[in-house]
């Protein structure tokens, strides 16, 4: 059985929590979002059944493994979904996903709008705090659930990537979902633009005495583990295998094989550091680079999409 995963954004400070795995017909949560005060979350969202009635349904566009249900009527050629297209393209490229025709459609659920995205996510998952978007994935089905706002385009490229990845894989670890999700989530010419804010922080952090860990984020299994930090670290490494050398994108790569034929993997640090010796070492001078080429790549603007200009910087809680 396929490992599937709930993964949610913040409204607050456009921010957003970590994967939640869940298994089992039933929607059995195993490890939830987190937030004070919901300590009967999990009750709560277990075993609840979707509510079909008050999903977006009046217009619809499919296009390979997208399928988009919306109240507002998108077009094929929609710059969001042609965007959506190019990025299946690209996930399934950069990172050799095996490739099938067949293969599990990803919906995205678009609501007009907050409130009615809002009344859904409440009456449906009553469990699960407020977030801008989620991702949920059942043994049935994949689901993106959001809603049309300022950060519909980053919210759309960051779940769908989650989406894309549960459909190839077996299970994905936490550190290794998230980092991906946020290297496809920055949009570019190609994959691999890197996040301004990131290659900052990480470059204060350096100087500041901090030193990576991937085995400590291989350890990580749950929402309320993982930090801001822990998001950044986990984009840098996937960033640093994907660009550094051929050795390092190979690890990966051949990682993400045994995800697709396995459920229970090796560690990823451990072909890394065979690969690829004083890897730690390698990782913070890469480190730096990224910070002298962080608009080595250009990133198109916001407002084709919604009107609404792109901060250059977007605060997150629980991420980097």
């Amino acid at each position: 059985m396929r490992a599937t995963a709930t993964t949610c954004r913040f409204q607050q400070d456009l921010r957003r929590l970590p994967t939640v795995w869940l298994c089992g017909m039933a929607l059995i949560l195993l490890a939830g979002c987190h937030s004070a005060g919901s300590g009967n979350g999990i009750s709560k969202l277990m075993g609840k059944r979707e509510n079909d009635g008050g999903l977006p349904q009046r217009h619809s566009v499919a296009a390979e493994q997208l399928i988009v249900m919306s109240d507002l009527k998108l077009g094929a050629k929609h710059p969001l979904v042609e965007e959506l297209k190019v990025l299946r393209e690209q996930v399934h490229e950069k990172l050799q996903l095996p490739e099938d025709e067949t293969g599990e459609k990803v919906t995205v659920y678009l609501f007009s709008n907050e409130m009615e995205y809002r009344k859904y996510i409440e009456e449906t998952y009553p469990g699960l705090p407020f977030r801008r978007a989620y991702f949920i994935g059942t043994p049935d089905k994949l689901a993106v659930y959001t809603f049309w706002g300022d950060k519909i385009r980053e919210d759309l490229r960051h779940e769908f990537t989650h989406g894309l990845l549960h459909a190839s894989l077996q299970t994905v670890p936490l550190w290794l979902d998230e980092g991906l999700a946020e290297y496809f989530e920055v949009p570019g010419v190609e994959p691999g633009t890197v996040n301004n804010e990131y290659a900052v922080r990480l470059a204060r952090a350096v100087q500041s005495g901090w030193r990576p860990d991937i085995r400590r984020l291989e350890r990580l299994e749950k929402v309320e583990q993982m930090h801001r930090a822990d998001y950044r670290e986990s984009w840098a490494w996937v960033h640093f295998m994907l660009h550094s050398t051929p050795d390092g994108k190979q690890v990966l790569l051949d990682y993400l094989q045994s995800l697709h034929e396995t459920s229970s993997p090796d560690l990823l640090s451990t072909s890394l550091v065979a690969a690829l010796p004083q890897a730690d070492a390698r990782f913070l001078n890469y480190v730096a680079t990224l910070n002298t080429y962080r608009d080595w790549l250009s990133t198109p603007s916001q407002e084709q999409f919604t009107g609404t200009k792109r901060r250059e910087t977007v605060s997150r809680a629980n991420a980097p």
